[in-house]
């Protein structure tokens, strides 16, 4: 399972984690990713959305939204 957000396209960021003597190990930031369900268009859709996504949501509208995730390409 991916860990991006439909809306805002984030993914995971990718480094290294070094400890005290230095010594570099590879290691990945993974976005805060959550499955809202929200009611369009007359049925239920789920989303994997991260936390400012859900914001965006709120503060755009979820007809909005949907709109820039089909214009991204995204299925809805």
């Amino acid at each position: 399972m991916s860990r991006r957000c439909q809306l805002t396209g984030r993914q995971p960021g990718f480094g290294n984690t070094v400890s005290h003597s230095h010594r570099r190990t590879s290691r990945r930031w993974d976005p805060n990713i959550q499955v809202k369900r929200y009611r369009v268009e007359g049925r239920t859709v789920r989303l994997r959305l991260t936390a400012d996504a859900i914001r965006t949501i709120d503060r755009i509208g979820i007809d909005a939204a949907v709109a820039r995730i089909r214009a991204q390409g995204g299925k809805v």
